[in-house]
């Protein structure tokens, strides 16, 4: 019969995200999601300020959530280019980057030279052709898969400072746990919409970090050869022009 020092120990490696190590992600997805194709769920930002997020839930529907904490993973740019206006389903853009410098596809190219990545080139209002956006791979304390959140272009900047505060203390963003939440903004034409926050919630100890590392390898590797489509680009609802945020159908 296990003593309380014992008990006590068991219980401490599996909170936080110290229950990661009883679970072989690689492994786990190679076998389980044989021959399937693997998506992340996404975490939705709301439209027209509201400022409750939209997590899935156990079932799969969304639930609606004022604020979460999850360690950002990884993160990177998510740049895409259709050449008619987008209408939904999983096509796939004309061109996209995932690093923010080199598209592919058609037009294809340095993304910083490209006249599609150049505001006032929308059909639309005084945006970008291309949109341009930041994908994060976030996972939330007792849980093992990765959910996405998709931060519009009015969030970030707050996102840009976030870093910059976290980096300033030492810390990379995967050795943090991140509050998120959400506040209401307007855009310089008036448009009132969602603007993500971030706040350090905790640091991760040591064995967390190793572990948390392990993962955002996987992650980050994953993310190098993962199709860029509505699904991972949550543009499957309208997309202001001027802002990048996320407008509701009105429908």
């Amino acid at each position: 019969m296990a003593n309380k020092n014992e008990t006590a120990l068991a219980t401490a490696q599996n909170q936080g995200f110290l229950a990661l190590a009883n679970t072989d992600f690689s492994n786990t997805v190679a076998e389980e999601l044989d021959g399937l194709d693997l998506t992340f769920d996404r975490i939705k930002i709301p439209a027209a300020g509201n400022i409750t997020f939209e997590v899935p839930g156990e079932d799969g529907e969304g639930e609606p959530v004022k604020e979460f904490s999850a360690v950002i993973l990884h993160h990177h740019p998510l740049f895409w280019y259709y050449k008619t206006k987008y209408t939904g389903g999983n096509n796939p853009p004309d061109c996209s980057s995932i690093d923010g410098k080199t598209g592919h596809g058609e037009p294809g190219g340095a993304c910083a030279d490209c006249p599609l990545n150049q505001y006032e080139t929308a059909e639309e209002g005084k945006g970008k052709a291309c949109k341009n956006r930041r994908l994060l791979y976030v996972l939330r304390e007792g849980e093992v898969f990765p959910m996405m959140l998709s931060l519009p272009v009015g969030s970030i900047k707050e996102f840009t400072n976030y870093l910059k505060r976290t980096i300033s203390k030492g810390y990379k963003s995967n050795a943090v746990v991140t509050r998120f939440s959400l506040k209401k903004a307007t855009s310089s034409g008036g448009v009132l919409y969602s603007q993500a926050q971030f706040a350090i919630d905790r640091v991760l100890s040591a064995e967390e970090r190793a572990l948390i590392q392990t993962l955002s390898d996987q992650v980050k590797a994953y993310s190098k050869t993962a199709p860029v489509t509505d699904n991972a680009a949550n543009i499957d609802i309208m997309v202001d022009e001027e802002t990048g945020e996320i407008i509701e159908p009105l429908n």
